[in-house]
């Protein structure tokens, strides 16, 4: 593999991140560069000088300054965008919205790919309303996207009304062929939301031609911006009935009026969009990405020589993350998560790699992931130390099993 000379462990100096570990973990709250959280200390000294007039007068142009910025970024007008702290929030924003519109028996459909923390949600609402939670089994390994969409076509029925798919799943990786998702769910009226949380900066994005009804991601996992910094874009149709998951002084008043200020809180993570936005431009942003690719893709190979088995995906279905399947019992069928967590704690705590391991259940089974990221600040060695080191890792795991 070639590396771009500016990128790799001589850039890693912009960072805060700490000597000595083995940091593949991008992926789940990303890593804000030096010279973004300066700019944040900017932004919070200048709401401390006069914070009256700053939430009064600077606010309310600056965020919408900063929602064009994005907007335009991601395919965008800056109107439909309003700011939420994580993708999470975006997805509450929308499912607790829906909760008047849905009856007793209507349907609610996602894929076993989805995040967790979205799962919960859509099982909260559908508790509320009697609605019916359908999780489509789509497996990994994975032969294909269409795969993805035939699985879901076979789910649909008369009371589908709303469907939620990833963008880029967060277990296994993978780049969700949405607009196909989009266009299969229009055929039959159903209302479609992309979690698009590893999304912006990672891939290219055109939200006004996507067709989708929502559509929520984080900037700062991939894009470099502060810890809760993610937006929520809503077609102009359902923008009126787009509540916040914060009722305050804009509720009825308009999108931006309900979203822009709900209440006391730090908006600087928001305003500092743009500056993670122009963090990466600096570098280049087909460079970021396609380093970031190569080397996730370097990754994996490398991973499957250490722990053999087929490719769990295309390469067409991966960006800058990548996943496989660990050979492991499950010892804690009640939670899984312990397993997982066990696997991870014994690679930090004897190794330093921070690398995240997930339970997935598919195909009425329960299987261990690990999951790589590859942010700019990585380079193929630490990959390297880790499949050094996981077969020992997995055969110590799998004797107290």
């Amino acid at each position: 593999m070639t590396h771009t000379p500016q990128f790799g462990g001589a850039l890693r100096t912009n960072w805060h991140l700490q000597n000595g570990i083995y940091f593949l973990n991008n992926g789940s709250f990303g890593a804000t560069p030096i010279s973004v959280l300066q700019k944040q200390s900017e932004w919070r000294e200048r709401f401390e000088q006069q914070p009256v007039f700053f939430t009064m007068r600077t606010l309310p142009v600056e965020l919408r300054n900063a929602a064009s910025i994005m907007g335009e970024f991601m395919g965008a007008q800056g109107e439909d965008i309003v700011f939420v702290d994580n993708a999470s929030t975006g997805v509450n924003t929308v499912l607790r919205s829906l909760i008047p519109m849905l009856n007793e028996g209507d349907e609610l459909i996602t894929t076993s790919h989805v995040y967790n923390a979205v799962r919960q949600t859509m099982l909260y609402v559908c508790s509320l309303t009697g609605a019916r939670y359908i999780e489509v089994d789509v497996p990994f390994p994975l032969a294909s996207p269409e795969e993805v969409v035939e699985r879901v076509r076979a789910a649909i029925t008369p009371r589908t009304r709303f469907a939620m798919f990833d963008h880029i799943t967060s277990p296994t990786g993978l780049v969700f062929p949405v607009a196909d998702l989009i266009a299969l769910c229009k055929e039959h009226g159903i209302l479609t939301m992309i979690d698009g949380a590893h999304a912006p900066g990672m891939i290219d994005l055109h939200l006004d031609s996507l067709g989708a009804d929502w559509y929520t991601g984080n900037f700062h996992k991939w894009l470099f911006a502060p810890k809760g910094s993610a937006f929520l874009w809503t077609a102009k149709q359902h923008q009126p009935t787009t509540h916040s998951s914060i009722i305050s002084h804009g509720y009825s008043m308009g999108y931006h009026a309900e979203f822009d200020f709900n209440g006391t809180k730090d908006w600087s993570p928001f305003l500092c969009a743009p500056d993670g936005l122009a963090f990466m431009q600096q570098l280049g942003i087909e460079n970021v990405r396609r380093y970031n690719r190569t080397l996730a893709l370097e990754a994996r190979s490398m991973m499957i020589s250490a722990v053999p088995q087929p490719l769990p995906a295309p390469e067409s279905m991966l960006e800058s993350l990548a996943a496989i399947v660990l050979p492991c019992a499950i010892r804690t069928h009640e939670n899984p998560m312990a397993d997982a967590m066990a696997i991870h704690d014994m690679l930090w705590d004897g190794e330093r790699i921070e690398v995240p391991v997930f339970p997935f259940a598919t195909g009425g089974s329960v299987k261990l992931l690990l999951r790589i990221a590859a942010q700019v600040f990585n380079e193929a060695a630490e990959y390297k130390h880790l499949c050094d080191v996981l077969p020992g890792i997995l055969e110590l795991y799998n004797s107290n099993a």
